[in-house]
């Protein structure tokens, strides 16, 4: 893992030994063992970097790394692609350079354009700029959010770092739990920015940049957002299809670029099989692919991923994760720091690690789906489109009649079918979009809510998406809306991010470059979807690179085969953990509302395997972060590769 962490004390005199407790927090996000590490203090602020180096591999891409009249000092975490051409402009204007690296550049940058600089950037960061001659801190994060930073104030000290355990290395920072991102992480599988897990540490927004100055004062400037999913026009299919190839082509050269070795992810879906195709035309050798299946059938993509495999003549690696997974559990929930659902972060961190033993780099297919419109749930929000155009007093009436209908009418059926289509009809945007991707709905924390949550049974997670259904004109509009700003930055770029980074291993994601995205964003959602066929103009545009048999296959996403998982091997893993004397007394879910769930999913009477994931999560990240009573800066020993 590589990453950053500081201190700025904006009022008060910071401690004797500021430097240990410097490497202290540098070491929290240190434990991989990077290439090396530095430490920089001076006048109440303290910068910490732990580097995996990519660029310039000498000693002078060291950081934390000063400007020539050392007014200016950076720490620095990710990848600009366009350094070169940052640089090449920089040397116009007189700037000196004393090394290949692009944090230099990013520093003469900012000495050049001030925060201007961020939007000039074109590749994923965290950044901490240390400003001497105006005795400021600046801050900034990519667009996407694919490099992640927190922050908190502790008294008059601000504290930030690439990971969450950082900052907990602070001296008397306490560790409580925010029970109300828990609420939200029940339902959303998990816990959305800007809210963390604890209490006090929050999640910098993507796409801006804060300044904190000596007086205290921290503002918060948005410097980049796509444009608005109201601003589509329909354009003709081979002018897309030309341009779509031409910027996805660019995006993946320039992140091929790297002192290191590189090579892929390939699921065998759409999106990293592009991406292989694209790289295939740029590399000057094979290229090193890496594959993770299953042994259910329902859940294996090896056979599509070994199509494209042969296609490029790549040198593919593939390994297959079995339940025996769980003994990873423990370097899982400290590695993500928070609790966090998404199951599919096994095999993403299996992959990693065995990509590592290869290559340094890989790239990826993230960000696909959202910006082409590839899950399954987009082309169901578009057949009920119809929906949003009832008259209002029709759809006042159906909730009307809902309300009518008691909930408990499983003995009737017909009855429950017409209670769920009216609620359908009925209810807004986001709701009717819950059932795609909720965890725990609504209703399942009213009968399920502890003491300790039930406070928050009048906020509905949902809520946080119901915005950005607003912001777009049509529903299949505003669900890929609300997931690129969600789902997207917190689930799909956290999971991929840690688990790469827990093995010193760099993803990058070439659709997510934010020139691909924002071309991407002005095409109409009936367009990406005509004919009924997800990401169309991407399958169209991919015809001539890659088997149809991979294009134009059924979806079956990264999933993992946990709903037998917790029938079998682990179930008696599970209720041990969830029925524990400390689990029952979390005062979070009701204990005997967890046994029921368990009991109806292993005897298969109701499917509860993400509502019980998402709680086994949980409990294991209280154990861990909240339990104990030292802060765990060294990880759990981790299974190997099986």
């Amino acid at each position: 893992m590589c990453g950053i962490a500081g201190i700025f004390a904006t009022k008060t005199s910071v401690p004797n030994d500021i430097g240990a407790i410097i490497g202290r927090m540098v070491g929290a996000v240190e434990h991989r063992g990077p290439d090396d590490q530095g430490i920089w203090v001076g006048r109440g602020i303290a910068l910490g970097h732990a580097r995996l180096s990519i660029l310039d591999l000498t000693a002078a891409g060291r950081q934390p790394m000063p400007n020539g009249d050392g007014s200016l000092e950076i720490v620095f975490n990710g990848e600009i692609y366009n350094f070169h051409e940052l640089r090449e402009e920089l040397v116009q204007r007189g700037y000196n350079f004393k090394t290949h690296t692009d944090t230099e550049v990013v520093l003469n940058g900012y000495h050049c354009w001030g925060e201007q600089v961020f939007e000039r950037l074109r590749g994923m960061f965290a950044i901490a700029l240390w400003d001497q001659r105006h005795e400021k801190l600046i801050l900034g994060r990519d667009r996407i959010g694919k490099k992640p930073l927190f922050y908190a104030w502790h008294g008059d000290i601000f504290l930030f770092g690439s990971e969450i355990k950082s900052i907990l290395a602070w001296p008397g920072f306490k560790r409580e739990p925010d029970y109300e991102a828990i609420h939200h992480y029940l339902t959303l599988q998990y816990v959305p920015a800007p809210w963390s897990a604890f209490k006090g540490v929050r999640k910098f927004s993507s796409g801006c940049y804060m300044v904190v100055t000596r007086n205290g004062h921290a503002s918060t400037q948005r410097y980049w957002a796509l444009p608005s999913p109201s601003q589509t026009h329909h354009r003709p299919l081979p002018e897309l299809k030309e341009e779509l190839l031409s910027l996805l082509d660019e995006a993946v050269r320039m992140r091929m670029i790297a002192d290191v070795p590189l090579g892929a992810f390939l699921s065998g879906g759409v999106d990293s099989s592009a991406v292989v195709a694209m790289m295939a035309r740029h590399s000057g050798g094979r290229v090193k692919t890496f594959c993770i299946g299953f042994d259910e059938a329902g859940y294996d993509e090896r056979v599509y991923a070994r199509m494209v495999a042969e296609r490029y003549n790549t040198d593919h690696h593939e390994m297959v994760v079995r339940p025996n997974a769980m003994a990873i559990l423990p370097s899982i929930v400290w590695h993500y720091n928070e609790p966090f659902a998404d199951p599919s972060a096994i095999p993403t961190y299996y992959v990693a690690q065995m990509a590592r033993k290869h290559v340094t780099v890989v790239l990826n297919g993230d960000g696909g789906d959202e910006s082409f419109l590839g899950y399954g749930r987009y082309s169901q929000c578009l057949e009920t489109e119809w929906i949003g155009y009832l008259p209002r007093p029709l759809r006042q009436f159906a909730s009307g009649v809902v309300q009518s209908i008691p909930p408990d009418v499983d003995c009737y059926r017909v009855l429950r079918v017409l209670r769920r289509w009216l609620s359908y009809v009925s209810e807004k945007d986001s709701r009717r979009y819950a059932p795609s991707m909720a965890y725990f709905y609504d209703h399942d924390k009213v009968a399920g809510y502890d003491h300790l949550m039930r406070s928050f049974l009048d906020n509905s997670a949902l809520d946080l998406l119901e915005p950005y259904f607003q912001q777009s004109s049509s529903y299949v509009g505003g669900a890929a809306w609300a997931d690129i700003h969600t789902y997207l930055p917190d689930d799909l770029l956290v999971k991929v991010d840690i688990a790469s980074m827990a093995h010193g291993l760099e993803a990058r994601s070439p659709l997510l470059d934010h020139k691909l995205m924002e071309w991407a964003a002005r095409i109409p959602p009936a367009q990406k979807l005509e004919g009924g066929v997800t990401k169309f103009i991407l399958k169209s545009a991919l015809e001539p690179f890659l088997p149809k048999d991979v294009l134009y296959r059924p979806k079956m996403g990264f999933g993992v085969p946990i709903d037998e998982w917790l029938k079998g091997e682990l179930k008696e893993f599970v209720y041990d953990t969830l029925l524990s004397s400390h689990a029952r007394q979390r005062g979070v879910i009701i204990p005997s509302y967890v046994q029921s769930m368990l009991d109806e999913h292993c005897s298969g009477i109701r499917l509860h395997h993400t509502r019980l994931w998402a709680l086994l999560m949980l409990e294991l990240w209280f154990q861990m972060w909240i339990d104990s009573t030292e802060v765990p800066l060294v990880p759990p020993s981790a299974s190997p590769l099986m």
